[in-house]
């Protein structure tokens, strides 16, 4: 029942445990060890003032912030940003903006768990003029939609080498990316800062993003941040996910597995 080890700056930790098994003569405890995921509490200080701390893995620290920081409205590109580094020992994203952009007192300070369910899930009012309805009139064949999806669920490395975490996939014609996190928003905020890094936010509008797990109206908020005009999940989305994804126009499927799924919002996308 211990860790076997201490390796701060990993993705896992193995720990020696016991393992459940059923004989003929009733059940068993047998010792193993196993990978158990990590994570850290990540700062984000912006201007030398800390402005939240997210518990994520410990990986892709700078695009986490930038993808957080856009996602909430405070940058609207990575030109916004004068400097950013990570420090190791302080555990922290140090965030410099250029002299143009201020952060309004009442948005920080913040801590952020790994689960969606933070008091500030629906679209803060102090930034609603930077969330828009989504207006992409491209159209996606549904075989296309449910082969990528097949396709996703069989490249997440760490949940199948460990488990713990959640998957997101960005998906265009030219460009994709996947990251895990153990959580869902972590995912979508570390592809965004991905996007913002290589310029190619403007190309949200003619993608699609998959998710592994629940869609909250915390995540739906994030895919109106990046217009993004279709989103999937292989769960459920919650009610407040489904009205967000109708107000802004977000076409939005649910349980998609296999040859199935239900969509829930603007079926005009997809096609037969």
């Amino acid at each position: 029942m211990k860790p076997n080890g201490t390796m701060e700056d990993a993705l896992s930790e193995g720990f020696d445990i016991l393992e459940i098994s059923r004989t003929d003569q009733g059940f068993i405890l047998q010792p193993v060890e196993k990978q158990v995921i990590t994570e850290i509490s990540l700062k984000i200080l912006i201007n030398n003032d800390e402005y939240a701390s997210l518990l994520c893995l410990n990986q892709c620290q700078e695009d986490l912030a930038v993808g957080f920081l856009y996602s909430e409205g405070v940058i609207d590109s990575y030109n916004d940003i004068a400097s950013i580094s990570y420090n190791e020992r302080l555990i922290a994203v140090i965030i410099q903006l250029r002299d143009n952009i201020s952060i309004r007192r009442q948005e920080s300070l913040r801590s952020v768990t790994s689960g969606c369910g933070r008091c500030f899930t629906y679209i803060n009012p102090l930034k609603q003029d930077k969330y828009k309805i989504v207006e992409s009139k491209r159209t996606y064949p549904i075989r296309k939609v449910l082969d990528i999806m097949g396709s996703f669920m069989s490249q997440s490395e760490l949940y199948r080498d460990i488990g713990g975490v959640h998957s997101v996939l960005y998906h265009s014609d030219d460009f994709s990316v996947l990251n895990e996190d153990i959580g869902r928003h972590n995912c979508v905020d570390k592809i965004t800062g991905i996007l913002m890094k290589d310029d190619k936010l403007v190309r949200t509008r003619e993608g699609i993003m998959f998710i592994s797990g629940r869609i909250s109206s915390e995540i739906m908020t994030k895919v109106i941040r990046l217009q993004i005009p279709i989103m999937v999940s292989r769960s459920t989305p919650t009610a407040a996910a489904v009205k967000l994804a109708e107000k802004y126009h977000v076409t939005l499927l649910g349980y998609v597995r296999g040859d199935s799924g239900y969509v829930y919002t603007c079926p005009e996308r997809l096609t037969t």
